[in-house]
């Protein structure tokens, strides 16, 4: 029979922006970019959101924030694209986070694909998506969609973000 332990004591925080913040740097999440088309323009952003959310029917989510640049895109197309990056596309992801960058300039590899939809190319997979809802959720609207056609067949390892910055998965 062995003593009894002493209860571990946990310190706990109250809620708010900074401790949602603070563990959210701890969970590795993977990368994607979303893209639509705006009156015959491309637009995208850098997506770390995504989630799988049923197998049948295939749909997925991510949020995108109400003041964002691609908002008013996401807000209006039927569909878009989301792509999964692989850890050979920082310098694709970087350049989809920032505001103001031309994201879709001469070195963004892309053609319009299904539904007029923006495809990236070199990614480790890619779906159109037709969008089925735009959920409320404090500044942000969580989107949710249904896979319509894609290629999970691209080769590489997926690019993660954790701890406010981009990178590899290790072994």
């Amino acid at each position: 029979m062995t003593a009894p332990t002493a209860p571990i004591v946990h310190t706990a925080t109250p809620g708010s922006p900074d401790l949602l913040r603070s563990v959210f740097r701890r969970h590795a999440a993977g990368v994607a970019v979303i893209t639509a088309e705006d009156g015959g323009s491309p637009v995208g952003f850098t997506a770390t959101s995504l989630n799988s959310v049923s197998a049948d029917p295939p749909l997925l989510s991510f949020t995108i924030a109400t003041g964002a640049s691609s908002w008013p895109a996401i807000r209006d197309s039927e569909h878009l694209g989301v792509h999964i990056l692989g850890e050979h596309q920082q310098d694709l992801a970087g350049l989809f986070a920032r505001s103001g960058a031309d994201r879709f300039g001469p070195g963004t590899g892309w053609a319009p694909g299904p539904y007029g939809v923006p495809v990236l190319d070199g990614v480790l997979a890619w779906l159109v998506c037709r969008v089925v809802a735009r959920v409320p959720a404090g500044a942000h609207r969580v989107i949710i969609a249904e896979a319509v056609t894609g290629d999970p067949a691209g080769e590489g390892r997926p690019l993660l973000y954790h701890q406010g910055r981009f990178n590899a998965l290790r072994d």
